[in-house]
């Protein structure tokens, strides 16, 4: 367990760097590009969210579920990320001009192309970082992200302030998949192949089939706001809607995506003892909730001086969609790490499903609501989510034995820890005109409620900081 845990922290930290550089570079690039220009950036890269499920096809779950590795699998492993990559290429690039006409949006068409370009390049690095998970090697993933990460903060700041508009977004892209490219030939484990092979692709194409299917129908749903909005109501709207997500997705670039690495790997090999991996879940939405419902109930009512902290004020109008959707992101944390759970122990074609189902209430939702306006949308967000919160529910309790009552177990101090914390956002709501000056007040003073709430709820997490502070105490101390 000890192992997992350093791996975990170790994965946080990267996160956190990363997140601190999309934090600086989202604060710079808003306020040199208009919203229109970011809503047409969007648009292109959720198409190419999309797309970018297929040109991985499972691959990389594969290497981390597969029980024996050998040579002749891993070639195969790059075979298949060869066959779908470069095809996909060349579709993109084909399909620009006409969904450029299909949003009326001819600036679509020079994003997309380029973007496709990053399908070039990545099959070279396809094998690597997930041969690096299942290896628990974070300190290698961490270079190759913050690589990623640099390269793509550094050109698109220096593009945006030299005028090259949305397309600096796209070059930005380019360039950063470039440079974790670069690192990741470097740091690759030697044992992996450089050629790829036909033999035993077979059997990965039917693992991906399945594990691809449900990954591809859950991007489909991240992307349908984008993509529903662009067509019905305007890139200027994509612009607002896309910045309020991006507020909201802080908390997934610097918790979830830190979790997610270690807890797939972790949850197969708790698999293989008796309910293993049903504590290990439990425990890990103890955690998640423990960070994600304070962070969503301050932000629910600190939405309008953070986005003028944050982006200016001429992102105003994402403050509302923010404080609705909160309960929305509030709600997917409990469940965030059941894909995991039902991958790891075998029930791949069930997360099939339940993608399915989720995306179709989610799309069905949008649609209607797409009419009416952001507001509405919003709405309709939370109502998706509350459908997915359910069936995820029953799921895990067909086929886990995980309850309602195990799970609402698990979250319960973690609803108390929230409640504690959102004590320093009411507070400063009281005065007339919150400056960002009194935001950041009441951001550190709800940390201090947060810190002082886990140790006086006795909280789950105090038993991982309580071994943090006994292991920098023996690092340090004789």
């Amino acid at each position: 367990m000890s192992s997992t845990r350093a791996s975990l922290w170790f994965s946080f930290v990267e996160k956190y760097a990363l997140v601190l550089l999309a934090l600086a570079g989202s604060m710079i690039i808003s306020r040199l590009l208009t919203p229109a220009e970011i809503g047409v950036y969007s648009v292109g890269a959720v198409m190419l969210g999309i797309a970018q499920v297929l040109r991985d096809f499972g691959a990389g779950q594969y290497l981390i579920s597969e029980r024996e590795l050998g040579t002749d699998k891993l070639r195969a492993v790059l075979g298949v990320s060869f066959l779908f990559a470069w095809p996909l290429a060349a579709l993109v690039a084909a399909l620009s001009l006409p969904l450029a006409g299909f949003y009326h949006e001819p600036r679509l068409a020079p994003v997309l192309q380029l973007l496709a370009f990053n399908f070039l390049l990545l099959p070279f690095s396809s094998v690597t970082l997930p041969m690096l998970r299942r290896q628990m090697r974070f300190g290698a993933i961490c270079s190759i992200n913050l690589c990623y990460g640099l390269c793509n903060f550094t050109v698109s700041v220096l593009l945006a302030w030299r005028g090259f508009g949305f397309m600096s977004l796209a070059w930005a892209s380019l360039a950063a998949t470039a440079g974790a490219l670069l690192a990741s030939l470097w740091l690759r484990p030697p044992e992996l192949p450089w050629l790829p092979a036909w033999a035993g692709m077979r059997r990965v194409l039917s693992f991906g089939t399945y594990a691809t299917g449900g990954t591809l129908i859950d991007e489909a749903g991240v992307a349908a706001p984008d993509l529903i909005i662009g067509k019905m109501l305007g890139m200027d709207a994509v612009g607002i809607f896309s910045k309020a997500f991006g507020v909201l997705a802080v908390f997934h670039q610097a918790i979830t995506s830190a979790v997610s690495p270690v807890v797939f790997p972790l949850y197969a090999a708790r698999a293989r003892e008796v309910g293993g991996a049903n504590l290990a879940y439990l425990r890990t939405v103890s955690y998640m909730t423990a960070f994600a419902w304070p962070f969503f109930a301050f932000l629910a009512l600190m939405a309008l001086p953070v986005v003028r902290l944050l982006y200016g004020h001429q992102w105003d109008a994402a403050a509302p969609l923010i404080g609705i959707m909160c309960f929305s992101s509030a709600l997917y944390s409990m469940s965030s790490m059941a894909r995991y759970l039902f991958v790891a122990t075998g029930h791949v074609k069930t997360q099939a499903r339940l993608d399915t189902l989720a995306v179709a209430v989610r799309v069905g939702a949008l649609l209607l609501a797409a009419p009416f306006g952001l507001l509405a949308l919003a709405w309709a967000v939370v109502a998706s989510m509350l459908a997915r919160a359910a069936l995820t529910l029953h799921y895990l309790n067909a086929l886990s034995g995980i309850g309602p009552r195990q799970v609402a177990g698990a979250a319960a101090k973690s609803l108390l820890l929230a409640g504690f914390t959102t004590l320093a956002p009411a507070c400063a709501l009281l005065a007339m005109e919150l400056s960002a000056g009194q935001a950041l007040l009441a951001a550190g003073a709800a940390l201090l409620l947060w810190l002082a709430g886990i140790v006086i709820l006795r909280h789950p997490l105090l038993d991982e900081f309580d071994l943090m502070r006994r292991k920098l105490a023996a690092s340090f101390l004789p």
